[in-house]
């Protein structure tokens, strides 16, 4: 039951961290939602904004100028949460991988890999809020500025909505949140 329970939450761990990954390396997280009065399609991410012209698919993008200028505090946020989110899952990963019955590692001593693999869950679960933060406060900041526009009838021509990669980073935070419960709450 144990080996079943720890394969199951690596998997879920393994497949929520790509998530992760994806998601801070995509440019997605804003997409105009206006795409039939639009013959391009507009995204925004965390390191650029890029543009597809819809009858010829050709794809333009411009890198923002650079890490230390002054960007919006959405975009600083959300790009110091995922990373920090990034880097803690990939070390629980690690420890997960050895914490594993099945990995010969410290087989000598049990007691050991349990507590490497309950750790692996502490540090996962610690990335998946992290994570789960910096996704729910790119979300929530586009809701803001759209419906302060909108409050105050104002229409820029172009309307934007959660891309797919705001719903990936959720997605990837909740899959690590679920393989963190998995491995400190059911596995003893």
């Amino acid at each position: 039951m144990g080996a079943a329970l720890q394969v199951t939450a690596f998997g879920l761990a393994l497949l929520s961290t790509l998530f992760l990954l994806l998601a801070t390396c995509t440019d997605c997280w804003m997409v105009n939602a206006d795409d039939s009065l639009e013959v391009s399609h507009k995204c925004r991410g965390l390191w650029r904004e890029c543009v597809t012209n819809m009858q010829d698919g050709v794809r333009t993008c411009d890198q923002y100028d650079s890490i230390l200028a002054d960007h919006p505090v959405k975009i600083v946020v959300t790009r110091t949460l995922m990373i920090t989110a990034d880097l803690l899952a990939g070390l629980a990963l690690a420890m997960l991988v050895l914490g594993l019955d099945c990995i010969t590692f410290l087989k000598e001593d049990p007691c050991v890999k349990l507590k490497m693999c309950y750790g692996a869950g502490v540090i996962l679960g610690a990335g998946s809020i992290l994570g789960l933060i910096g996704s729910m406060w790119y979300a929530v900041d586009v809701y803001v500025e759209r419906a302060t526009l909108v409050s105050h009838n104002i229409f820029l021509g172009v309307h934007y909505d959660f891309g797919w990669s705001c719903w990936l980073g959720m997605a990837g935070s909740t899959g690590c949140f679920v393989a963190s419960v998995l491995l400190t709450c059911c596995l003893y």
